[in-house]
């Protein structure tokens, strides 16, 4: 069963600041982590006094991607239905009235990469790090990352950076467009943004 603490959710005027808060699973996206962060967007999306969302992670992980060793016991079918679920619900994220920023604080692989790119706008700290190792494990993403990816940095770049299952630093990230920014102070960066 998951933490209700698993993600934390701080108002700041007209911002909803939604941190990650799972340090000991290196903030994975779980099936209870989808569906509670599913209940947090529905709330925050009908809310008229919030302006933006902005995501960010606990400690030195933004994302580590989906929960691995949970999938791992699932069968084919359910494996199916955890895919769909990320795909509608990063679609929602992409499709909100709200500005999304991705706060990157550090890791951002694999899904987290995928969730980091259905945000409007990517800030990352110095110390991020950008990868899809899905070619190294035997796995592709499922939640958009394949489609994203391409639109915002080129096709051959990310197809190497899928085939390769390369890590990219921060600045090297920014060099290619995958973040708009690199920030020491990624939450007053991100709260400054203008509308």
């Amino acid at each position: 069963m998951q933490s209700p603490n698993s993600i934390l959710v701080e108002i700041r005027q007209d911002a909803a600041i939604i941190t990650f808060n799972r340090p000991q699973a290196r903030n994975a996206l779980s099936i209870d982590v989808l569906d509670r962060l599913d209940e947090i967007i529905s709330e925050l999306t009908d809310r008229s006094d919030i302006n933006r969302l902005i995501f960010t992670g606990h400690e030195n992980v933004f994302l580590s991607g989906a929960d691995i060793r949970q999938l791992r016991s699932l069968d084919p079918e359910a494996a199916s239905i955890f895919g769909e679920r990320g795909q509608r619900l990063f679609q929602r994220i992409a499709a909100a009235r709200q500005k999304t920023v991705a706060a990157i604080n550090g890791f951002c692989m694999g899904g987290g990469l995928d969730f980091a790119l259905a945000c409007d706008i990517r800030v990352a700290a110095p110390n991020a790090e950008f990868a899809h190792p899905g070619a190294r494990l035997g796995i592709i993403t499922g939640w958009g990352g394949t489609q994203r990816l391409p639109r915002l940095i080129g096709r051959p770049r990310a197809i190497e950076f899928f085939i390769t299952a390369r890590r990219l630093s921060a600045r090297e990230a920014f060099n290619i467009g995958l973040v708009d920014a690199v920030d020491a102070s990624l939450l007053q960066y991100s709260l400054q943004i203008s509308l």
